[in-house]
């Protein structure tokens, strides 16, 4: 529960693993600290994995354990989170200091892609260039989107606006999401996208009128009788 508390009010979450453990156990990530991982991905917090204690697996005896740690942890990482794609994952000492600075260097950059922001002109520019790069199987039935645009940022949302009832498929949805972290950047950042409907514009409804009904009404001057030509 304090966990908890503590990440609702952090902005960016700087998970501390021990190497001697994953070492020990085999497995990166204890269940606790994948809850806390999930938690702060599902709150929109930008995350950062900081693997402490590699000075223990210093040495030749320890060379190969030392190449699987660090191979294994970005791996299981993205198999745990796999809606988040280059989550950041720094191995340090802090007993003598290798790494420290790079912490807060990821911190800070994390940051400030978690509070970047993008002009609705920018994004329907990018828009127009990743629907023309990728060729859907069914072209016509794919739903369009009038226009792209970001309401908020920390974490990053977009707001798709597509005609009428329309819903966007996972695919697509995933498709920009992934777009978007490579075209500006946002790896390791939640970003959220959700979508609106344009509705439709009434298409010649008819009317009592005779101006709807394409017809002209001419007024004699002679009499206030109208006839209809």
């Amino acid at each position: 529960m304090q966990s908890r508390k503590n990440l609702m009010r952090a902005h960016i979450v700087a998970l501390v693993l021990d190497a001697e453990e994953i070492a020990k156990a085999r497995r990166s990530m204890t269940h606790a600290e994948v809850v806390i991982a999930r938690q702060a991905v599902e709150e929109g917090r930008g995350l950062v994995v900081v693997v402490n204690k590699m000075d223990l697996l210093k040495g030749p005896r320890n060379s190969a354990l030392y190449k699987r740690v660090k191979e294994a942890v970005p791996q299981e990482i993205q198999m745990v989170i796999p809606q988040i794609t280059g989550i950041p994952v720094l191995f340090i000492s802090a007993i003598d200091g290798r790494g420290r600075a790079a912490v807060m260097s990821q911190v800070i950059d994390a940051y400030e892609k978690w509070c970047l922001r993008l002009s609705t002109a920018r994004l329907n520019r990018w828009l127009r260039k990743v629907a023309s790069r990728h060729s859907w199987k069914d072209q016509g039935s794919q739903t369009k989107i009038k226009y792209f645009t970001q309401v908020k940022a920390r974490p990053p949302t977009f707001v798709a606006f597509v005609s009428g009832n329309t819903k966007l498929s996972d695919t697509y949805v995933r498709f920009l999401t992934k777009s978007l972290k490579e075209d500006f950047d946002m790896g390791g950042i939640p970003i959220r996208i959700m979508q609106r409907s344009v509705p439709r514009m009434a298409s010649g409804s008819s009317s009592k009128t005779g101006q709807s009904t394409g017809k002209t009404v001419e007024r004699t001057p002679s009499d206030k009788r109208s006839s209809v030509v």
